[in-house]
């Protein structure tokens, strides 16, 4: 203990890099847990309300235990921060701690020389824009020493064309690929298996989680601490990643390939080629037997529906016929083997989806612009999980700021399987009942109400125009959002900005440098964003975030819970509810000097017996049903910021 209150006391090698630092106990207390987890090799669940500090508060202590330490966090911007701005500070303040880190991300992040070369050469021909972005790769491919997409300015990492230049699971040939000794991916994968810290996202984690085989099999095989942060989101990442999925854009990728291969090395084949063709054309086929509707469904609507039997069974006989070709083309090129034994396992999954009616599994569908989803997702991963637990003896510590539901954790471990699990939570150190009021305006529709965004609209313009724009307006569905835009179109003095319109990183930096902005934005903004200061004043939510009832996979999560006996709405609806509505929350108050008002919309808040475990999962704040006090409480902010800004009078 002694070490680490001195790393983390007020003259400590912390205060020594950081300017403005202050002791916080909560991270202090945090620290040693995670240490006394680590040195005893037990499991901790680890909540710390936002400004605690949590992220050094578990990679202090893991660095100091001199274990091979893996950290997990829920997107690779927050991955990029940990390795970019915290493991340098930390590093700096341990200078007597020598420890080498590495940054691991997923394949399609790296750099594949054999497919741009691939590409380079390709007889398909491109549209100039994309052949110059692929002229601009390959400079960049001969100077670059990692391989890491995200180095080239020129190219954005989202653009269509890396899938021409970059690796998946599928199309990747291995140790039969003529590059594979100079393979991006392979070095990084090295360099991380000698690394003391390695820092991945939750994707790339269960991605690699090969829990029914090997756990993590080659990637971490040494792994003695396993941090998981941002850990409500891993039961939700992993459940994807155990279930199985077959996608238009799977079957597309495997035509696209074939044919690259083919101009390369099967001109002589033309079945090959119209097999290719053809297995598109289904593709196209199918996801216009969906219907143009964005949609997520259960099988149910496919089992029911001859159109969408037709269809799917037809792409199921162009696939089998590829893998036909494909296996007499396989012999010509490891190209064409690799999209052979991709054919393959492709059509045993499809098969797999279509017939099986084992019912430990969810089968479901999601259609997009021009793609689709055919998916099957584990009722429970919590006996997998458990059981991969106990494979590997390394310590796991479970953190976020939203872990537990009125102060308890059983929500969280249930879904993970978790047992003989130490628990702790610590309260953020920010002063909540001074620093921010919670409005919830009399009078609100019900959220049943066919007119319910219209009518809240009426409820948050004074809103709005009291906190001088600098506002979230957080929605639980991309539909109300629409409306909202609407109905607040030339009714408000301040920017207005649209999640869709833009990336989600543009309009953050745009949200942030105009100052007085409304962002309106559902699911992606309710949590891992960050906006300190004045900018963001002022978080308004519209409903409380349960999930659509109408989802397949909750659907038959909550029936399976019924069939035990269990009470679905307790046990999984509202604990995931509440968990959400606090992330969003936490968008409020992210500094010290922060301020701003809360604005609910729903009354279900108050008029249902079951709001009261959202209102004591939340930090206690001041609470207030009239308007009058949200004005006043943005007016002592106004003058208070005047009279900073005004210097005093002088006198003569």
């Amino acid at each position: 203990m002694s070490e680490l209150t001195e790393i983390f006391g007020a003259e400590g090698e912390l205060a020594k890099v950081i300017n403005g630092y202050s002791p916080r106990r909560a991270q202090i207390e945090m620290a040693q847990a995670v240490y006394d987890a680590i040195s005893k090799r037990e499991h901790l669940i680890a909540e710390a309300g936002t400004g605690t500090g949590k992220t050094f508060a578990y990679l202090i202590p893991a660095i100091l235990s001199r274990k091979k330490v893996i950290v997990s966090t829920g997107t690779k911007n927050l991955q990029d921060q940990l390795f970019n701005k915290d493991l340098p500070l930390i590093r700096k303040a341990l200078s007597g701690v020598p420890f080498k880190a590495r940054l691991l991300k997923g394949r399609s992040n790296y750099l594949c020389t054999y497919r741009l070369e691939l590409a380079l050469n390709s007889a398909f021909g491109y549209e100039q824009a994309e052949a110059h972005a692929l002229s601009q790769i390959k400079i960049w491919s001969q100077r670059t020493q990692t391989g890491d997409i995200s180095e080239i300015a020129d190219v954005h990492d989202g653009d269509r064309v890396w899938f021409n230049a970059t690796s998946t699971t599928d199309n990747c040939l291995g140790q039969n690929c003529p590059d594979y000794t100079d393979c991006f991916v392979l070095k990084a994968r090295k360099e991380a298996q000698e690394s003391d810290v390695v820092v991945v996202n939750h994707h790339l984690l269960c991605a690699d989680w090969s829990i029914r085989q090997t756990g993590f099999g080659e990637l971490l095989p040494d792994a003695e601490v396993v941090i998981i942060d941002e850990a409500h989101q891993l039961a939700d990442t992993a459940s994807g990643f155990l279930g199985e999925t077959v996608s238009g854009k799977q079957l597309v990728d495997l035509a696209d390939d074939t044919l690259a291969e083919y101009f390369s090395h099967a001109k002589d084949m033309p079945d090959l080629r119209s097999a290719c063709d053809n297995l598109q054309l289904e593709v196209k086929n199918l996801r216009l037997a969906f219907g143009l509707e964005l949609r997520r469904g259960d099988w149910q609507d496919i089992d029911s529906d001859p159109k969408l039997i037709d269809a799917l069974g037809t792409l199921q006989k162009q696939l089998a016929c590829l893998t036909d070709q494909l296996e007499r083309a396989s012999v010509r090129s490891k190209g064409l083997e690799a999209c052979f034994e991709r054919a393959e396992t492709l059509d045993a999954q499809l098969e797999t989806l279509i017939n099986d009616t084992a019912g430990q599994w969810i089968k479901w569908y999601e259609t997009f612009g021009k793609s689709f989803t055919l998916s099957r997702t584990p009722l429970d991963i919590a006996k997998e999980f458990r059981s991969f637990m106990a494979r590997h003896r390394a310590s796991w510590i479970f953190t976020s700021a939203t872990l537990s539901v009125a102060n308890n954790f059983n929500h969280f471990s249930r879904n993970l399987g978790l047992s003989k699990t130490t628990s702790h939570s610590w309260e953020s150190p920010f002063d909540y009942p001074n620093q921010a009021l919670f409005y919830h305006p009399r009078g609100l529709p019900q959220p049943n109400d066919p007119q319910f965004t219209d009518k809240i609209v009426d409820f948050v313009l004074p809103v709005l125009e009291a906190s001088r724009g600098r506002a979230f307006f957080l929605f639980t569905s991309h539909k109300a959002l629409q409306r909202a835009a609407q109905r607040l179109e030339g009714k408000l003095s301040h920017p207005i900005l649209i999640q869709g319109s833009r990336s989600k990183s543009a309009l953050l930096d745009q949200f942030k440098s105009l100052g007085n902005a409304v962002l309106l934005a559902t699911a992606s903004f309710w949590e891992g964003v960050d906006v300190r200061g004045d900018a963001l004043s002022c978080v308004i939510i519209d409903k409380l975030p349960f999930a659509s009832p109408g989802d397949p996979v909750l659907k038959a999560r909550m029936q399976a819970l019924e069939k035990q006996g269990r009470n679905p709405f307790f046990e999984y609806q509202l604990p995931n509810a509440v968990i959400m509505l606090r992330q969003g929350v936490g968008r409020l108050i992210r500094d010290i000097n922060d301020r701003g008002v809360l604005m609910v919309c729903d009354p279900r808040l108050l008029k249902r017996a079951y709001g009261q475990m959202f209102l004591d999962s939340v930090p206690a704040m001041q609470r207030s049903r009239d308007l009058e006090d949200v004005r006043r409480f943005f007016a002592v902010e106004q003058h208070t910021s005047e009279s900073a800004e005004t210097p005093p009078a002088t006198r003569a």
